[in-house]
């Protein structure tokens, strides 16, 4: 009379029976909502994540940009500064050799009008000794006039 299909419906009903009186379904779905729930917290989570790291990512990239802007005009300051140091050192080489010709060439004026002073002061020493010798030789003055025109000559010849 009672075969097996019927103690599986019994116990089957006992187990809907236990489980109403207990409030397992209630359970079962209030766990499963609280896991639905982490999990829909968990991709909340992960969507503000991701788009904070595309806004850090964006930023990164917005610095690096900037960086790479700022190491350019560094660059380019630095070759114009160089360029400007590089004139005004060719400036002031060309000033220093303008300068250093202009000393040179009153040094050489200075040393000739020197030469031009020494040789009329040796020839007037000479001059000078002639005349000396004239008088004290005692010489005729035909042979003193001879000897006062030759040195006189001779001065034209050293001058010149």
């Amino acid at each position: 009379m009672f075969d097996e299909s019927f103690w599986v419906a019994v116990a089957f009903a006992g187990f809907i029976g236990v489980a109403i009186y207990f409030k397992l379904p209630g359970m079962i779905t209030k766990l499963l909502d609280e896991r639905a729930e982490k999990i829909r917290n968990d991709l909340d989570e992960a969507q503000r994540l991701r788009e904070e790291a595309q806004a850090l990512f964006a930023d990164y990239q917005r610095k690096t940009r900037n960086a790479a802007k700022e190491a350019e005009d560094i660059v380019a300051h630095a070759e114009a500064e160089a360029k400007r140091h590089a004139e005004q050192a060719s400036k002031d080489l060309a000033d220093l050799m303008e300068r250093r010709t202009a000393q040179a060439e009153a040094k050489i004026a200075q040393a000739e009008a020197q030469a031009v002073q020494d040789v009329r002061a040796a020839a007037v020493d000479l001059a000078v000794n002639a005349a000396r010798r004239v008088m004290q030789d005692d010489l005729a003055a035909d042979k003193a006039d001879a000897l006062v025109d030759a040195a006189i000559s001779d001065l034209r010849g050293k001058l010149h």
